[in-house]
């Protein structure tokens, strides 16, 4: 896969601006998800992780029970490129094809 290039904080800020539920925390992108239970949850998790490994960039994430949180950064160059803000746009798709309750 290409190598990545850092986005300015300028370029940052104009990409988070087109994602609806990512925010930034301490340099990264985030999202939490809530789902029904914990099955939901992992399935969810097990898709993205199948995404992930496609994409080969790999999220930061936690689970307990029916929450999913992702945290997206490229460590390669020390902050956001372009392929957390792909991987970002790629979860939202399979959370929303899920049942995701917020």
């Amino acid at each position: 896969m290409a190598s990545a290039s850092k986005l300015s904080q300028a370029e940052v800020e104009a990409r988070l601006a087109e994602c609806e539920y990512w925010t930034l925390s301490e340099g990264k992108l985030t999202r939490t998800f809530e789902f029904e239970d914990f099955v939901q949850a992992f399935g969810f998790m097990a898709s993205v992780a199948l995404l992930a490994e496609r994409m080969d960039h790999h999220p930061e994430w936690s689970n307990v029970y029916a929450t999913v949180r992702i945290e997206l950064i490229t460590h390669e160059v020390g902050g956001l490129s372009d392929k957390d803000f792909k991987l970002a746009e790629e979860i939202d798709r399979i959370a929303q094809a899920g049942t995701l309750t917020r």
